[in-house]
């Protein structure tokens, strides 16, 4: 799509994925306005598609905010999905993601902007209190030390979707044409100058998230297998080791028969090698399959999102 060369000189855009969150958008976006009331600024809400009427409480508030922009996506396609169509439209010289649950405080966000100004690329927030559930803060810990080793992000640096960015890093990230995106997987390809900000985090407004377990679980196989190849080497290495500890049963048996016979001839050699080498394929045949699965999504054009309606936007803003 060209690039909007008439463009306004929008110095923030503020990024929201909604979903199933239509009573607390007008307490979101006046908050929002607030904050960045000393400056130019716009608000991209991109509905994902959610069982409620976000999408007409969106349109009322672009009818009602001259800085709030809707995007309407045709399907469910995730929070990293939606940020990145909400990314293509955003014309700000800094764009920032927030959710829309009201965890993260929108007058924080001129903190995370101050950052970029400094001179970083990309700021994330880091947070003193979570009010997460256990298991999400627990898979929290889990995602920040896989993506350590999988994406070298720096130790100690929390990826929240509370971030703020260049317009040149939004430009990189927003090349990536593939169907299955792992937006903090692309910041980090993109840029290592980034800086973070310490701040509190708020219980959710109103509802649920729309984070479940199983969302989660295939955000992290996002992580594992959009960004690095790694878990394939892994496969390759327990290929490596379960050849070699079966070696040393085969020789141990052995052992075991000659000398103690204590053990029903063949069982024992027979269940352990079935369980260590079957268990061992398995997991390896489940990696490549992820791959296999995301090369066929890609080859045949799998759409990142679809757009049904918006409010009266101008073409995306393509590098």
């Amino acid at each position: 799509m060209p690039h909007n060369s008439t463009a306004p000189d929008v110095r923030v855009s503020v990024v929201v994925p909604v979903y199933r969150s239509r009573s607390i958008l007008a307490e979101l976006v006046r908050r929002v306005s607030q904050s960045l009331a000393r400056q130019t600024f716009e608000i991209v809400l991109v509905h994902d598609c959610g069982p409620d009427d976000s999408w007409e409480v969106i349109q009322d508030l672009s009818r009602e905010y001259q800085s709030v922009r809707g995007v309407n996506l045709r399907r469910n396609v995730g929070q990293h999905n939606a940020l990145m169509a909400g990314l293509h439209y955003a014309r700000g010289n800094i764009v920032v993601t927030i959710d829309d649950d009201l965890q993260h405080a929108p007058e924080d966000i001129p903190k995370l902007v101050a950052e970029v100004e400094k001179g970083f690329d990309l700021c994330y927030a880091s947070f003193r209190n979570r009010k997460h559930a256990m298991w999400k803060r627990m898979g929290s810990r889990l995602n920040d030390q896989l993506a350590v080793v999988l994406l070298d992000k720096p130790k100690g640096l929390y990826l929240s979707p509370f971030r703020a960015m260049r317009r040149s890093v939004r430009d990189e990230v927003i090349k990536y044409g593939g169907p299955s995106v792992y937006l903090d997987g692309l910041l980090l390809a993109v840029t290592s100058n980034i800086s973070s900000v310490e701040l509190d985090h708020y219980s959710r407004a109103d509802g649920d998230g729309g984070y479940t377990l199983r969302r989660s679980v295939s955000l992290l196989l996002k992580m594992s297998t959009i960004s690095s190849i790694l878990p394939l080497r892994l496969a390759t290495l327990a290929g490596f080791l379960l050849a070699g500890l079966g070696a040393f049963l085969v020789v141990a048996f052995v052992a075991q028969r000659f000398i103690w016979n204590a053990m029903p001839v063949g069982w024992s050699s027979i269940v352990v090698t079935a369980l260590i080498l079957g268990g061992g394929q398995l997991v390896a045949i489940g990696i490549i399959g992820e791959y296999v699965g995301r090369i066929f999504l890609e080859v045949r054009k799998s759409p990142q999102y679809t757009i049904s309606a918006t409010t009266d936007l101008d073409e995306p803003q393509d590098a």
